[in-house]
């Protein structure tokens, strides 16, 4: 057990000789040896015994800690911090335009599987037979990545076959609520609304996914590094979007989970120009709670690990996918392997 999970709200992480023991009202839940253990995560309200805190710090141990929902609060590190190795060897992989170049490819291959995977179970469930012109665009965009030669050229081909795919997108809604395509900057319309809402969710679990293991969120491979962007967290949420946050606004449509009520819409303007505010479709408060009962929902779905084949839910996914990719940066493992559904 490298990673210790601490899950389990007002429990308490004690050390008793060689060992860590989870303990909630004198009740003993878990008990590991600590020398076993190379990071804690601390998920919510759990506490922390002064002897455990001593020990991680002299034993240079990682110390996580975030609210119960995943979301990164900050860390305890002692001077013995491991991560100097794994961010050079980030930088050094990023300045290296074959290798950058590899790893983009490789996530962006992923985003168009899990894309077409989604299409495809549509299609087959329901019977669009419109969508087999969708699903071929990705055939064609699958096969120009294998002669893509630079990142310029990468980010043409997937933003042409993401365009593709939200037209697509639009005839797997049941409802009309005024989606077109997609709408970034402000959402016009509703499912533009939850498109952009679950995208922040999933930048969110994903930028604690990257804490967690030690990365620098800032330094990516497919997304352009700019002041305060953070470009990895990008790059590593790709292939998740059609997984989580489409799937989830998909059904909160088709299934009158929200409705048109469930949304403010501007009021008429009565000036020649309009700012952004002026044209933004937002979920309002109580829509909100609902999208985000129904996102955890799916993050917390447990599935069988397609390459581990152990039992995990997505959130989990997500920091594995961070862990696979710093491998890749230390050159521990040659490529990097996107989550891929079937």
């Amino acid at each position: 057990m490298p990673v210790l999970y601490l899950t389990e709200q007002g429990s308490t992480l004690r050390k008793e000789g060689e060992l860590f023991l989870v303990t909630k009202d004198d009740q003993e839940l878990q008990k590991v040896q600590a020398v076993k253990v190379e990071q804690v995560v601390v998920l919510g309200n759990i506490n922390l015994t002064t002897p455990v805190i001593n020990y991680l710090l002299q034993e240079g141990i990682d110390c996580v800690f975030c609210n119960s929902y995943g979301k990164y609060h900050g860390r305890l590190l002692s001077n013995e911090s491991k991560y100097g190795l794994l961010r050079q060897s980030q930088m050094e992989t990023i300045s290296d335009t074959h290798r950058k170049l590899a790893i983009a490819k490789e996530i962006v291959r992923g985003k168009f599987l899990n894309q077409r995977t989604l299409l495809m179970r549509y299609r087959r469930e329901n019977d669009i037979s419109s969508l087999d012109t969708a699903i071929r665009t990705f055939e064609d965009g699958l096969n120009k990545l294998e002669r893509v030669a630079d990142i310029g050229t990468l980010l043409g081909v997937e933003g042409n076959t993401a365009a593709r795919y939200f037209e697509a997108f639009k005839e797997l809604l049941k409802k009309d609520m005024g989606f077109n395509a997609r709408v970034r900057r402000p959402p016009t319309d509703p499912v533009n609304s939850m498109l952009s809402f679950g995208y922040t969710l999933l930048a969110y679990n994903m930028q604690s996914a990257v804490s967690i293991v030690g990365l620098d969120p800032f330094l990516g491979c497919l997304h352009v590094t700019e002041y305060s962007r953070p470009s990895l967290v990008l790059d590593l949420m790709e292939e998740f979007r059609s997984i989580i946050v489409d799937s989830v606004v998909l059904r909160i449509v088709n299934n009158n989970i929200l409705t048109e009520a469930d949304f403010e819409r501007p009021a008429p303007s009565t000036g020649s120009e309009q700012g952004e505010q002026g044209r933004m479709v937002a979920l309002t408060q109580a829509a909100i709670k609902k999208f985000v009962h129904h996102y955890e929902e799916r993050v917390q779905t447990v599935i069988q690990h397609p390459v581990t084949g152990h039992q995990v839910n997505y959130r989990r996914c997500f920091e594995l996918q961070a862990r696979q990719v710093g491998r890749v940066f230390l050159r521990q493992e040659a490529t990097y392997k996107p989550f891929l559904v079937k």
